[in-house]
C-alpha cells in the first residue's frame, strides 16, 4: 500500500499517542482508538505519531507494532498523516520495520538510534549515519532522524546531519531533543536554511515556547497526547507573531510541563497516562514493566497541574 498522505512534509503539531493497557498488560484497542480519535480531532495536529516512546515502544514485540499502526491507520489514516516509529537496535530489523510500516501505509518514519552505538558514537559517527542511509535504501517514505542529548552518546554531529541531508533525499526532519539552547538554534538555522531544507521539530517539552520562538517548524511531542489543543495554539501564536498570546498559552503549559518532565524522567509518559485518567480520557493508567504505578502523591501533583493550566475546573482526588 503506497502512502496515504505521499508529498507529507513533517512540520506543525505531532503529538505522540500514548498506548493503553488492560489491567492484563495486553493492549486495549478500544481505548486507544479512542484516544488516537480525540487527539487527532484537535484542530492545528498535523500528523499522528505512533510506535515512540509515548506508546512505550520498547515493550512492545514486532507483532504489536504492527498492530498498534494498523490501529492508527484504521482509525484517522484517512485523515492525517501517520508518522510510525522504528525502534530497533540493529539495522537490519530497522530496515525491515521501515518496510512493513511503509508497506501498511505509513506516511512517514521516525527513526530513533540504535542504543549499542551509545559507548562510542562520537568517535564513529558514521555508523550512526550508516544507520539512516540503510533504512533510506529500504523505503522512499519521509525520514525524522531523533536527535538525542549529547549525555546519552547518540547524537549526530551537525556535520553528520548536513552530509545526510546531502546524501538523503528522503531525509526531511529532526526531531530535535539535543537538550542544549545553543544547539538547538544552530539546527534550526542550519539545517532549514539548506539548498532542501531539513526541518527542526522541537521536543524540547520542557522548554517548547523558547524552542519554539527560535524558529522550529513544528513540534513532535509525547505531551500532546494531553495538551494537544495548548501546543497547536502556542505554535500558532508564535507563527503569528503574537507573542502576547503565546505567553499567555505558555503559563497554561509550564505546570504540565513541570509535573510530567520532573525527576525520574522515564515516569513522563507514566505521569501522562495518569492525567488523561484524571481528565476522563482513559479508563486505566497501566504501563508494563519496568515501568511501576505511581504512587498518589504524585497523581495529586499531577491533577494540581492539570488545575493550574485550566484543564481540570477543580481537584477531585480526596486528600489522604
Amino acid at each position: 500500500m503506497p502512502a496515504r498522505f505521499p508529498g507529507f512534509e513533517p512540520r506543525g503539531v505531532i503529538p505522540a499517542v500514548l498506548l493503553p493497557f488492560q489491567a492484563d498488560l495486553s493492549i486495549d484497542e478500544a481505548a486507544y482508538r479512542a484516544h488516537v480519535a480525540d487527539v487527532a480531532a484537535v484542530r492545528g495536529v498535523t500528523a499522528i505519531t505512533t510506535n515512540a516512546h509515548a506508546s512505550e515502544v520498547a515493550s512492545c514485540d514486532p507483532e504489536e507494532q504492527d498492530r498498534v499502526l494498523a490501529l492508527t491507520l484504521e482509525t484517522v489514516g484517512d485523515r492525517l498523516p501517520v508518522v510510525n516509529g522504528v525502534y530497533a537496535d540493529g539495522t537490519l530489523q530497522a530496515a525491515r520495520i521501515a518496510k512493513r510500516a511503509a508497506a501498511d501505509g505509513a506516511s512517514a518514519l521516525l527513526v530513533f538510534p540504535p542504543q549499542v552505538l551509545a559507548r562510542g558514537n562520537a568517535a564513529r559517527p558514521d555508523c550512526l549515519a550508516d544507520h539512516i542511509r540503510h533504512i533510506a535504501a529500504a523505503t522512499d517514505l519521509p525520514l525524522i532522524v531523533f536527535q538525542y542529548p549529547a549525555v546519552t552518546g547518540l547524537t549526530y554531529p551537525l556535520e553528520t546531519l548536513v552530509r545526510l541531508a546531502e546524501e538523503v533525499p528522503s531525509f526531511r526532519a529532526i526531531k530535535d531533543w539535543c537538550n542544549d539552547p545553543a544547539l538547538a538554534e544552530r539546527h534550526i538555522q542550519v539545517l532549514q536554511g539548506l539548498p532542501r531544507p531539513v526541518n527542526v521539530l522541537s521536543t524540547h517539552s520542557a522548554w517548547l515556547f523558547p524552542s519554539l520562538v527560535t524558529g522550529a517548524a513544528g513540534l513532535l511531542s509525547g505531551s500532546g497526547s494531553v495538551i494537544a489543543d495548548l501546543q497547536a495554539r502556542l505554535f500558532d501564536a508564535v507563527q503569528a507573531g503574537d507573542m502576547a498570546a503565546a505567553q499567555a498559552i505558555n503559563a497554561r503549559i509550564r505546570p504540565t510541563a513541570q509535573a510530567f518532565y520532573a525527576e525520574p524522567f522515564f515516569d513522563m509518559h507514566n505521569r501522562m497516562k495518569e492525567a488523561l485518567v484524571l481528565l476522563g480520557k482513559l479508563p486505566r493508567a497501566v504501563v508494563r514493566p519496568p515501568l511501576k504505578k505511581l504512587e498518589p502523591a504524585e497523581i495529586r501533583r499531577i491533577e494540581s497541574a492539570l488545575v493550574e493550566a485550566g484543564l481540570l475546573e477543580r481537584a477531585r482526588l480526596a486528600a489522604e
